[in-house]
């Protein structure tokens, strides 16, 4: 059986010269690499305590349902500013080339509910940051987060230090 890195095509210079963008698609478009992913990210937290499982629009969806599905979890949705049709909780935050706002539903979280956090990357970790408080600011206590993909060169992980981080595949350059 082939290991899930062996699954991730890696394609260079996009979208800018020197960048070596790692493809998740790839890993998608393979029922042995998406099984491979869901069930080791699975894995890497099967000693966690969680009662929900949050993702971010829209990866996070991709990878956090089944592991919801599987552990007979809810799954919250976490969106882009202007998506959700009740009430809602936001969270402003920095991108690379500018800003962007993540909201969800205010009643989707309770007060104590420990959260899975789950994405296909980190890298910089401005988006799981972010994710981290605005589950924070409705209550939730985020016990940890597993990603599919860590660029560790990018250090997202410094920038969530205090939580816990699995990744499934870590790739120690940018």
């Amino acid at each position: 059986m082939k290991k899930l890195e062996e699954y991730v095509k890696a394609i260079p210079d996009f979208p800018e010269p020197g960048v070596i963008f790692r493809d998740v698609t790839s890993v998608l478009q393979d029922a042995d690499g998406l099984q491979l992913a869901i069930d080791t990210m699975q894995d890497l937290v099967k000693d966690l305590e969680y009662d929900v499982v949050v993702g971010a629009e829209s990866r996070g969806f991709i990878f956090g349902t089944p592991i919801a599905y599987n552990n007979h979890k809810p799954f919250i949705l976490i969106r882009k500013k202007g998506r959700l049709p009740r009430e809602t909780a936001s969270i402003d935050y920095d991108l690379e080339y500018g800003k962007a706002t993540i909201e969800m539903h205010k009643d989707s979280i309770q007060p104590g509910q420990k959260v899975l956090v789950v994405d296909d990357l980190i890298a910089t970790g401005g988006t799981t940051e972010a994710m981290i408080k605005l589950i924070e600011s409705l209550g939730g206590v985020v016990v940890g987060v597993v990603v599919l993909m860590e660029l560790a060169g990018l250090k997202g992980r410094d920038r969530i230090a205090g939580y816990r981080l699995d990744s499934a595949i870590i790739y120690e350059g940018k």
